[in-house]
């Protein structure tokens, strides 16, 4: 009962904080508490009542090697799917690269279990811990990136910001129509309900490309019906977080003001809210599909990227598992 009523305590204050703001990563950390805790507190009822059951938990326990070992063959036939679509670049082969460095993990620990020593039996605990810590933060990055993307997404707005991701000589490709699709989308529910909405769509001039992302998104949006008048490109941005930056501005500068969202591709939408919240915006944030072949790698760049925005902290943590282990390690063994 002291589980649940773990879980329980866990998922008000979750509630609570998601009420106040929903772009915080730290209502992913208590929904997946609550739900580890809800897991336990249900699976130790359980096999209370039913003591036969725990061959079933075993066996699951014992499944879990067998598991990581699938995800990784997985992932690798992701990358060379990616590679062979998508072209050669680290943020391409991402998945490929996670897969191989996954089966690499899984034979260092085989390695180490097999040796028996007591140095060996040090350094497993070390991985285990490293890899528990990275296991952990990116489920719960995932885990909270899917719920606000899915749940109570904003359908209506008085500026849709449409965030660039490259053009393909100089057109819009399907991977940024997707996007602007799903700003269409908004827009016109919110010009449906009475609100004169406008459409920033946003980006600038990468050294591969003819001209400004926003410009031919622009062109894009007034061939979709969206009124020339309602569209107010912004073709300076390099990144994400100019993207949100000078949007910022275009809107100021328009004196258009009012509730904004910020259309993306799915794997974007917790960066950019995170990002948008960096910047004061009170955006919210709805992402577009994007092709399933695509979503691995992409979701594990956006993880990649929002560790390196709180590198400070993460090693901080990391430094504690380090210290805990050669207390462990030195005053426990030694």
């Amino acid at each position: 009962m002291v589980l649940l009523a773990l879980a329980v305590v866990c998922a008000l204050v979750y509630v609570v904080l998601r009420q106040r703001d929903r772009r915080m990563l730290r209502n992913g950390v208590l929904l997946a508490a609550a739900l580890f805790f809800a897991v336990l507190g249900v699976t130790d009822l359980v096999l209370d009542r039913f003591p036969a059951l725990q061959v079933l938990v075993v066996g699951a326990i014992l499944l879990f090697p067998v598991g990581v070992v699938v995800l990784a063959g997985f992932l690798v036939a992701n990358g060379v799917r990616m590679f062979r679509r998508e072209g050669r670049s680290l943020g391409n082969m991402l998945s490929l690269v996670v897969g191989v460095g996954l089966i690499a993990l899984v034979a260092l620990l085989l390695v180490l279990i097999r040796s028996g020593s007591l140095f060996a039996e040090s350094v497993l605990l070390l991985v285990l811990a490293v890899a528990g810590y990275v296991g952990v933060v990116f489920v719960v990055f995932l885990l909270y990136a899917l719920v606000y993307g899915h749940v109570g997404k904003p359908r209506e707005a008085d500026v849709v910001v449409v965030l660039g991701s490259g053009l393909v000589r100089g057109n819009v490709p399907p991977l940024l129509r997707s996007r602007l699709d799903k700003g269409i989308e908004v827009w016109r529910h919110s010009v449906e309900q009475g609100r004169a909405a406008v459409m920033i769509p946003s980006g600038g001039q990468g050294a591969d490309e003819p001209r400004p992302e926003g410009q031919a998104m622009a062109e894009y949006l007034v061939a979709q019906g969206v009124p020339a008048t309602a569209v107010l490109p912004e073709t300076r941005s390099r990144n994400t977080d100019e993207n949100l930056r000078f949007s910022q501005t275009v809107q100021e500068q328009a004196g258009v003001t009012g509730d904004v969202v910020v259309a993306t591709s799915n794997y974007h939408v917790m960066r950019a809210a995170m990002l948008a919240r960096s910047i004061g915006s009170d955006a919210q944030v709805v992402g577009a599909r994007t092709a399933r072949y695509y979503v691995p790698s992409a979701f594990l760049r956006e993880f990649v990227a929002v560790v390196a925005a709180h590198r400070i902290g993460h090693a901080v943590a990391l430094a504690g598992v380090l210290a805990f282990w050669v207390w462990v390690v030195v005053v426990e063994v030694v």
